[in-house]
């Protein structure tokens, strides 16, 4: 069991929500998740980082066949999110209405958008697996929908507000202060 404070400290944290998909080799089964655990780890080479609980059942997909679908979920998109919160057998998969096929992968239907990734890398942690993947197609969505987050600590919810005035630069305003051009040159 984890300890209270680190539990509480890590709660602070508030990461997107998306959902991971996976296809079994014979095409035959669908499985997603809701994740707040996949992260983008390289940009010269599009490489995400997806951690998989062996005890889902996408991770024995993700594990044989070496590619998953990241469905980017938007801020009204919270029933998708619980839907896949939870293991789909409990709830017998009966929500289709939340699931379609993107060239033979399942993602979510009108999220903000949607990549296909393939395994590059895996590295197995105490109880989850890292997937390590290369984007190798994306799909576009609704992208200037507000993304749903979540943090254990606050629940569900939507980014909006701007963090800082438009036009304003606490970088070059401290540059500034040095005396320093934007290019790291002193001004005369």
């Amino acid at each position: 069991m984890i300890d209270r404070d680190i539990k509480r400290s890590l709660g602070q944290m508030i990461k997107g929500v998306q959902v991971v998909g996976a296809t079994s080799a014979d095409g035959e089964t669908q499985r997603l998740y809701c994740s707040h655990w996949v992260c983008q780890v390289s940009f010269e080479a599009p490489i995400v980082v997806a951690s998989v609980s062996p005890k889902h059942d996408t991770h024995a997909l993700i594990a044989d066949t070496g590619r998953f679908s990241v469905s980017i979920l938007a801020g009204d998109q919270v029933d998708a999110g619980q839907y896949f919160s939870y293991p789909g057998h409990r709830f017998q998969y009966l929500a289709d209405e939340l699931v379609e096929d993107w060239d033979g992968l399942p993602v979510v239907p009108a999220s903000i958008s949607y990549l296909r990734c393939e395994v590059v890398d895996r590295k197995q942690l105490e109880d989850h697996e890292l997937f390590f993947a290369k984007v190798t197609a994306t799909r576009e969505g609704r992208l200037r929908e507000p993304p749903l987050l979540y943090s254990s600590r606050l629940g569900w919810r939507v980014t909006g507000d701007k963090a800082r005035e438009p036009g304003r630069s606490i970088r070059d305003e401290l540059l500034e202060r040095l005396g320093l051009a934007d290019d790291g040159s002193v001004d005369d």
